[in-house]
């Protein structure tokens, strides 16, 4: 078969190779076919069946995911089941093959899409998201009264493969993780997009922004991916194929070197120390932290206990899931950030009005003001835990003083009610902020003086400052975190923290580059937070170089006036460096 090469966006390093997977979430196209009188019965009963396959199908699954994960994260398919077993809809299409002697799945089509409208049309917001639920039992159902495997579900994967989808949500990655997956490839996407997120924290490669991938690959597909260079070759010759074979080969020595770090300090030849932790997700990744060498993490996602369920997390879970986490990277510290939902993170239990922006409307910080009561649960639990570990907590998305007051006016009430109840806490548990939009860098100095440290989210700060979609395709040649006007930004927030003596972290995407951490290390970055698996190669650059030379490369690449410039300035220098330091220099 031809070999076809595809040019998309680099997300995450690393060679692939493998079959290909396509995540099929498009619809059925169910032919009308008439049945005689004779066959009614017997259509009936074949639809019957099907919705006990699908019913089987979903028990089986949910059962595996209780078994495997918290059993929170299949709650979500007790919905699927009340579906399957509503009278009006199974009474609607036995009673219309009687009538109309179509086809089992012809009638069960019509009458699904006709419940699929009327949740459309609900004034309520959680009520009309439910439309999804009935639309993936659809497809359960068709599948087997189509004799058809067209659904494509992320929990039922085994073998090792390539997934290939038009786009991964946030919510997908749940289901992705303790997953034999080789890469991800899909068609929209930035470099900070979620997809980009989860292949880092997996440790295999990705390409996103492909545009077309799903429509030019097929399942089964032999499919190479280059992570690094943003290429995916379809159906790769023998010369192509051993060329990526050699260069995979190249790279998993270089991993194995890599090992050899794990338990030396991240420390420069200049005796400068700095903080290496872990981005965490979800708990099943904690023992990646150790593995990779982790001080620790430097933000744990809290939103993801409130994703793929229908009702939100209680305290007592969540307390459970922040008690485990801080055992578990004990003596090492946790940091919580706060509930960051909005902007692409989404979940069905709580109504939230869909913002023409979502990037700009009603998350993080914001969504927890508005919502004191799920926020007062998330503060319970966290001080509840803090007793188990070290653990700290920030707030996400602040913009200036009046939202951080706000929130530390309603953490001090849960603080007084606990004190109350007689409930144990860290009395001195720290409390900081994350940095993500530029009233927040322009407003720092007296930010600093009122939070216990500062934590920069590169995603966002580059993505509200150069205004540009950070998981928008189309977009992603303007997303430069060298960018002059950006590192003038974390110049800035570093000053301030520093000159109020408050530590300022980076967690966001940018941490993980070593080019760009080589620059945010001579900037003043006091401690780099980034997926488990990339530590190690941001590691290795800290330890080759001296600090006073960081320094003196990081202020001339200031004076810099383009992202470019930059970043070649910084790959020149940084190679300079090296050669110099083995030729004694």
């Amino acid at each position: 078969m031809k070999e076809i090469v595809l040019k998309g966006i680099p997300a995450a390093s690393g060679i692939a190779y493998g079959p290909a997977f396509i995540l099929d979430k498009g619809e059925f196209i169910v032919p009308k076919r008439i049945i005689s009188s004779l066959e009614v019965d017997s259509e009936i009963a074949r639809f019957e069946e099907a919705v006990n396959n699908a019913k089987k199908e979903i028990l089986a699954l949910k059962a595996k995911i209780n078994q495997n994960m918290r059993p929170g994260h299949a709650q979500i398919f007790d919905a699927h089941l009340l579906v399957l077993e509503d009278a009006l809809l199974l009474d609607q299409v036995t009673g219309a093959i009687r009538e109309t002697e179509l086809s089992a799945e012809y009638v069960f089509s019509s009458v699904i899409k006709k419940f699929v409208e009327a949740f459309t049309k609900i004034p309520d917001e959680y009520l009309r998201e439910r439309a999804t639920d009935v639309n993936d039992i659809s497809k359960r159902v068709l599948k087997y009264l189509m004799d058809e495997s067209k659904l494509h579900d992320l929990d039922s994967l085994q073998d090792d493969l390539i997934i290939v989808a038009h786009d991964l949500s946030p919510s997908d990655a749940v289901s992705l993780y303790n997953k034999k997956i080789k890469g991800f490839l899909t068609d929209i996407g930035g470099r900070t997009s979620h997809t980009a997120i989860i292949a880092k924290s997996l440790g295999v490669p990705a390409v996103v922004g492909l545009k077309d991938a799903t429509l030019q690959i097929n399942n089964q597909d032999d499919v190479v991916i280059d992570g690094k260079k943003g290429l995916v070759i379809i159906n790769p010759g023998v010369e192509t194929k051993e060329l990526y074979i050699k260069e995979q080969h190249k790279i998993t020595i270089s991993l194995k070197k890599l090992d050899d770090l794990k338990d030396l300090p991240a420390e420069t030849l200049d005796g400068k120390k700095i903080s290496l932790m872990a981005n965490l997700e979800l708990s099943e990744e904690i023992s990646t932290v150790r593995k990779y060498g982790g001080e620790g993490v430097g933000l744990y996602r809290t939103e993801f206990l409130y994703m793929n369920r229908l009702d939100l997390p209680s305290e007592e879970e969540q307390y459970k899931a922040y008690r485990n986490v801080a055992e578990a990277v004990a003596p090492f510290a946790v940091t919580i950030r706060t509930l960051d939902l909005g902007g692409d993170k989404f979940i069905s239990s709580v109504q939230i009005p869909k913002d023409m922006s979502p990037f700009l409307g009603c998350r993080a910080v914001r969504f927890c003001l508005e919502r004191p009561d799920i926020f007062q649960i998330q503060l319970r639990a966290i001080l509840r835990a803090s007793v188990h570990g070290r653990v700290s907590m920030m707030y996400p998305m602040i913009s200036g003083l009046a939202e951080l007051r706000r929130a530390n006016a309603i953490l001090e009430q849960v603080k007084h009610s606990l004190r109350s109840e007689n409930i144990p806490f860290d009395e001195k548990i720290k409390v900081g902020i994350m940095i993500e939009v530029p009233a927040a860098v322009m407003t720092a100095e007296d930010l600093a003086r009122e939070t216990d440290f500062f934590s920069i989210g590169t995603n966002d700060l580059i993505q509200y400052t150069l205004a540009v979609d950070r998981v928008n395709e189309k977009t992603a040649h303007l997303y430069e975190p060298a960018h002059p006007g950006v590192l003038k930004m974390i110049q800035k927030t570093i000053d301030a923290a520093h000159n109020e003596g408050i530590p300022v972290a980076i967690c966001g995407e940018v941490a993980s580059d070593p080019l760009l951490a080589f620059l945010l290390l001579g900037m003043g970055i006091d401690e780099f937070s980034m997926p488990a698996a990339l530590m190690l190669s941001v590691k290795k650059m800290i330890r080759c170089i001296k600090f006073q030379d960081a320094q003196r490369i990081a202020y001339e690449a200031l004076q810099l006036t383009t992202g470019q410039e930059v970043e070649e300035f910084i790959d020149l220098q940084l190679h300079a460096l090296m050669e110099g330091y083995k030729a004694g220099g």
